[in-house]
């Protein structure tokens, strides 16, 4: 499955958008300036997606990766 249909997969399954999870993940503190904080950990935010969206583990480390920055989605 590529990164894009990983992605429209979240939103068809979360009503969430790149932006949204972008968002969402400055307002809890896990990125600043745009960039995935230091001392956050991939487990978190995979906990987080877990809990609050039900994301499986591959969906999770889709957003993890689009919050890197080490994938980037064409829509932005």
């Amino acid at each position: 499955m590529s990164f894009q249909a990983y992605l429209a997969n979240i939103q068809a399954k979360t009503g969430k958008s790149p932006a949204d999870f972008r968002a969402l993940a400055k307002k809890k503190g896990f990125t600043r300036q745009g960039q995935l904080a230091t001392d956050v950990k991939a487990g978190a935010i995979v906990r987080w997606l877990k809990d609050d969206f039900h994301l499986g583990h591959g969906h999770a480390m889709a957003i993890v990766a689009l919050l890197k920055g080490t994938k980037c989605d064409d829509s932005a």
